[in-house]
C-alpha cells in the first residue's frame, strides 16, 4: 500500500535572489510548489557574481573544519549530477570542469605549510597527492621552475558561476517561479510566533513560508526578529581577471598559492583572487589588495605580466561566527534560513538547495545540515557579532 504524500506546502517567498535563493526556488517550483523570489537588485549580481566558482573541497580543507568538510565533500559529490540535471531544465552549460586543482608553495617556509595540508588531506580522505616539479611542469608547463612543491586534488572542479546564475534564472522561471529583482529592500511580517509574508516594492506578499538568503546583508533584512536574526556579516574580496589566448592558455588548472588563487576559464578569461577582509560594505578596490593579488600570481605564474587586465571587482562573502553555513528553521513557524556560506556558497548549492527544499516541503530536517542550524549559537550571538563589527 503507497504511503500518502505530505501535502504540498502554501506560497513560498524566498528573500535574496542569488544561486542559494534561485536553486531552492528551482528546486521548490520544479515540485510544483509556488514559489516567488524577492530581490533587492539584480537577481545573482551579488557574491554569486563576484565568485570564482571553484568547487575545492579538498582544496580549501582548514584545520578545525572537519565537520564543515563532511558538509562540503557531500555537496561536491551532488555537483555533477546538478549540473547535468540544471543543463536539461535550462539548456545552459554551466561548464563545470574537471581537470582538478593544484596548490603550490612558493618557498622553503611555504612548502612547510603545504606539507601540513597536505598531511591533514591524508587524514580526511582526500584524494590528492604531492607532484614532483617534472609533472607539475608537464602539466603546466608555464609555471615558475623554481616553485618549492605542488599538490594535485583531482576531484576538485570548478563551474562558470556567471553562467550557472543564468541557468539556475531560467531553470527557476520554466518551472513556473516567479521572480521579482530589483525591488528594493524586502521585509519579512510575522504574525504571532510565525511568517506570514514579505513586503517588497510597497506591496504585501503573503507566503506560508518564507525563507531568507540574502547573504551577507541577512541581518539587515527588515522585520526579521531578533530569535530568528543570524550572526552573519559581510567579509569583503577583491579580485579580478585577466585576459589569454583561450586557444592557448597558459593556465589549465585552477592553481593555488598561499596568498591568492588562480582560475582558467574557458573563454580566456583568467580570475585571480581574493584578498579576504574585515571592512563591512566597503565596495572600493585598493592599490594595496591588487598589488597583493598580482605579486603572488606573478611569482607563481611569470607569464601574467604580459596579460591585458579586463575586470576587477569586490565581493562580500556571507561570514559567520565559525565561518560555516547558518541553514534550517528557527524560533519563528515558517521562517527558514539558507545563510552564512561564507567562501563556499557555489560549493554548497547542491546540498542546500536539496536539504531546504526537503524542510520546507517534508518538515524534516536532512541529517546533513542537522549541525549547521542556528541554535548552535548562543541567544545572544548575534549581538555580540554586530558589536564585534562595529568595532
Amino acid at each position: 500500500m503507497n504511503a500518502t504524500p505530505p501535502p504540498r506546502p502554501g506560497k513560498i517567498a524566498i528573500v535574496g535572489g542569488g544561486v542559494i535563493g534561485l536553486s531552492i526556488g528551482w528546486r521548490l517550483a520544479a515540485a510544483g510548489c509556488a514559489v516567488e523570489i524577492f530581490e533587492r537588485g539584480a537577481a545573482g549580481h551579488g557574491a554569486s557574481w563576484a565568485a570564482a566558482g571553484m568547487l575545492a573541497a579538498g582544496s580549501e580543507v582548514e584545520p578545525g573544519e572537519r565537520v564543515l568538510f563532511g558538509l562540503l565533500k557531500h555537496s561536491q559529490s551532488l555537483w555533477p549530477g546538478f549540473a547535468a540535471e540544471l543543463a536539461e531544465a535550462s539548456g545552459i552549460d554551466v561548464e563545470l570542469r574537471t581537470e582538478g586543482t593544484i596548490s603550490v608553495a612558493l618557498s622553503q617556509d611555504e612548502l612547510g605549510r603545504l606539507r601540513q595540508t597536505y598531511a591533514l588531506q591524508q587524514q580526511l580522505g582526500v584524494n590528492s597527492r604531492w607532484l614532483g616539479r617534472a609533472e607539475l611542469l608537464e602539466r603546466e608547463p608555464h609555471l615558475n621552475p623554481r616553485l618549492a612543491g605542488a599538490i594535485l586534488v583531482p576531484g576538485d572542479f570548478q563551474v562558470e558561476n556567471r553562467m550557472l546564475v543564468e541557468a539556475l534564472k531560467l531553470a527557476f522561471a520554466r518551472a513556473g517561479g516567479v521572480l521579482r529583482e530589483n525591488v528594493g529592500d524586502v521585509a519579512v511580517r510575522t504574525g504571532t510566533d510565525r511568517a506570514v509574508g514579505v513586503t517588497a516594492g510597497g506591496s504585501d506578499y503573503t507566503a506560508e513560508t518564507v525563507i531568507v538568503a540574502a547573504g551577507a546583508w541577512t541581518p539587515d533584512v527588515a522585520g526579521l526578529p531578533a530569535a530568528a536574526c543570524p550572526p552573519v556579516r559581510p567579509v569583503k574580496g577583491q579580485m579580478m581577471a585577466v585576459r589569454m589566448d583561450p586557444a592557448a592558455p597558459i593556465l589549465n588548472h585552477v592553481l593555488w598559492t598561499q596568498k591568492a588563487y588562480l582560475v582558467p576559464r574557458l573563454d580566456g578569461r583568467l580570475l585571480i583572487g581574493a584578498t579576504t577582509e574585515e571592512r563591512g560594505f566597503d565596495t572600493s578596490l585598493t592599490a594595496g589588495g591588487m598589488l597583493s593579488l598580482l605579486e603572488s600570481a606573478w611569482r607563481a605564474l611569470p607569464g601574467i605580466e604580459e596579460l591585458p587586465i579586463i575586470e576587477s571587482w569586490v565581493g562580500f562573502r556571507p561570514g559567520s561566527r565559525d565561518d560555516a553555513p547558518i541553514l534550517g528553521g528557527t524560533a519563528i513557524e515558517g521562517l527558514v534560513l539558507a545563510t552564512g556560506h561564507h567562501r563556499n556558497g557555489i560549493l554548497l548549492t547542491p546540498i542546500t538547495a536539496d536539504a531546504i527544499a526537503g524542510l520546507v516541503m517534508t518538515g524534516e530536517t536532512d541529517p546533513a545540515i542537522a549541525r549547521f542550524g542556528l541554535a548552535r549559537f548562543g541567544p545572544h550571538e548575534f549581538e555580540r557579532t554586530k558589536s564585534w563589527i562595529s568595532a
